[in-house]
C-alpha cells in the first residue's frame, strides 16, 4: 500500500455546512486530512466549534490560510466569490459550498429582490464567475465545487451506466423540495443571491448538467452544454391568499419559494427541474434520467433503504430518522446513513484525492460556472414570463 499524503485544511465558517464538512472529512480514507482549524467572524461560535472538535480557532482568515493547503468556504453565498478569489490568489485549493457566487444587490438599504432587472443580476453574476476563473487559472490552486448531488451514489451509478452503455440522454427530470430552509439569512436575496431557484434548484440542475457532460465526454469526446433556459418563479407564501397553518416557513422577505426551469442542451435534448419550499413530509430529492437505452430514477432522499413505523411520536423523541420530516409518528423513510446517500463523504474523498494525487475532478469550477449562468438566465426568463433565454457557457 502506498504511503498516504497529508493535506492540511481549514474551515471558513462554523455553521451547518461547516459541521457536515468536518464530519465528512473524518471519513476520508485515501488521504490523511489534517483539519487544522476554523475561522468565523463570530468569534464565540468559532471558539466553541473548535473546542468541540479539538481544532484551533484562528483570529483571521489570513492567519488560517497561511496555515493550510486547502480551505473550505462554508459561509453565506455573498462571501463565496471574494473568499474563493483571495484563497486562489494564495495558491490554495478551495472547496466552495454551493452556489459558487451570485448577485446580492446594490448595497442600498431598500434593496428588494422583486424590484430590479434580472439582467443586472445575470451580468453581475457572470462577472464574478469570470473573476473566480481568472484567479484559478493564474495560480496553482483549484476550485472544487461542493455539489454533493454529483457524488451521490445513485448519480455516480448513472455515470457508470452512461459511460459503459454509451446511452443518449433524451430527458432529465429532477426536483429538490421541502418546507423551508433552516437558515435565517435565506429569507433575503441580498445574502443568498436569490430564492429557491438558486438555493435548491442548483442541486438537481447541476446534477443534470453534470450527467450531460458525462454523456458528451463518453459519446462525443466533448461535454454537452446548456444553450437556453425557460423558467417561472413564484412567491407562494408571500401571497395575501396564503393561509399559514404553521407547517411551512413563510417569513421570506423578497425571494421566490417555487420555481420550474426547462433547459435545452446543444444536442437538442432537454432537462426540467423543479425546486420549492412549499412541500411537507421532509426533503424530496430525486432525479430521473430517460435515455435511448435505459431509464433510471435516482431517489436521493427519501429512499426505501429503511422503512420504520412508529406508533407514538414520543417513542422516537431521541432518534433521528430523516431530515426535515414533520412528524416521526406513522411510517417514515428512515435513513440509516443520510450523509452517504446524499454524497457528502464521497465528495470529500474525491476532492482530497484530487488535491493530494491529482485525480480527475468531476465537480469543478466550469460545472459551477455553467450552473450559475443557467440559474441567472432562468431568473431573466422568469421575469419575461417564461421566454427562452440563451445560456452562456465557460470553456
Amino acid at each position: 500500500m502506498k504511503h498516504k499524503k497529508t493535506v492540511r485544511c481549514g474551515l471558513i465558517g462554523c455553521g451547518f455546512s461547516a459541521s457536515f464538512h468536518f464530519h465528512s472529512l473524518s471519513k476520508v480514507s485515501g488521504v490523511d486530512v489534517d483539519v487544522v482549524g476554523v475561522y468565523s467572524r463570530n468569534t464565540q461560535a468559532a471558539e466553541k466549534f473548535a473546542k468541540d472538535r479539538d481544532i484551533l480557532a484562528f483570529p483571521s482568515r489570513e492567519a488560517l490560510m497561511e496555515a493550510v493547503d486547502a480551505v473550505h468556504i462554508c459561509t453565506p453565498p455573498v462571501t463565496h466569490a471574494p473568499f474563493s478569489i483571495d484563497a486562489l490568489r494564495r495558491d490554495k485549493f478551495v472547496i466552495c459550498e454551493k452556489p459558487l457566487t451570485g448577485y446580492f444587490g446594490d448595497d442600498r438599504p431598500d434593496f428588494h429582490g422583486d424590484r430590479f432587472p434580472k439582467q443586472v443580476a445575470l451580468d453581475a453574476a457572470l462577472a464574478q464567475v469570470e473573476r473566480i476563473l481568472e484567479a484559478e487559472s493564474a495560480g496553482r490552486g483549484r476550485l472544487l465545487y461542493a455539489e454533493n448531488w454529483v457524488y451521490a451514489p445513485s448519480i455516480q451509478k448513472e455515470r457508470e451506466i452512461l459511460e459503459k452503455t454509451q446511452g443518449q440522454i433524451l430527458w432529465i427530470h429532477g426536483e429538490e423540495a421541502h418546507s423551508g430552509s433552516h437558515s435565517e439569512e435565506y429569507a433575503s436575496w441580498k445574502f443568498c443571491g436569490g430564492g429557491v431557484l438558486i438555493g435548491k434548484g442548483c442541486h438537481p440542475l447541476t446534477a443534470a448538467l453534470y450527467l450531460k457532460r458525462v454523456e458528451g465526454r463518453s459519446r462525443l469526446g466533448r461535454p454537452i452544454r446548456p444553450v437556453a433556459v425557460s423558467a417561472r418563479t413564484h412567491a407562494i407564501t408571500r401571497l395575501p391568499s396564503f393561509q399559514d397553518l404553521g407547517h411551512i416557513r413563510c417569513d421570506y422577505h423578497d425571494i421566490d419559494d417555487f420555481s420550474m426551469i426547462h433547459v435545452e442542451f446543444d444536442d437538442g435534448m432537454i432537462a426540467t427541474v423543479f425546486a420549492s419550499d412549499i412541500v411537507l413530509g421532509g426533503i424530496h430529492n430525486w432525479l430521473e434520467v430517460c435515455a435511448n437505452n435505459h431509464r433510471s430514477v435516482c431517489n436521493i432522499n427519501p429512499n426505501t433503504a429503511m422503512m420504520t413505523y412508529n406508533a407514538k411520536e414520543e417513542y422516537f423523541r431521541d432518534i433521528y430518522t430523516v431530515e426535515k420530516i414533520g412528524t416521526k409518528q406513522g411510517w417514515t423513510c428512515t435513513s440509516p446513513d443520510e450523509d452517504w446517500m446524499t454524497g457528502y463523504p464521497q465528495e470529500m474523498e474525491a476532492f482530497y484525492r484530487t488535491i493530494a494525487y491529482g485525480e480527475p475532478l468531476e465537480s469543478d469550477s466550469r460545472l459551477a460556472a455553467d450552473a450559475i449562468s443557467t440559474i441567472y438566465s432562468a431568473y431573466v426568463s422568469a421575469e419575461k414570463g417564461g421566454q427562452a433565454v440563451p445560456v452562456r457557457t465557460f470553456e
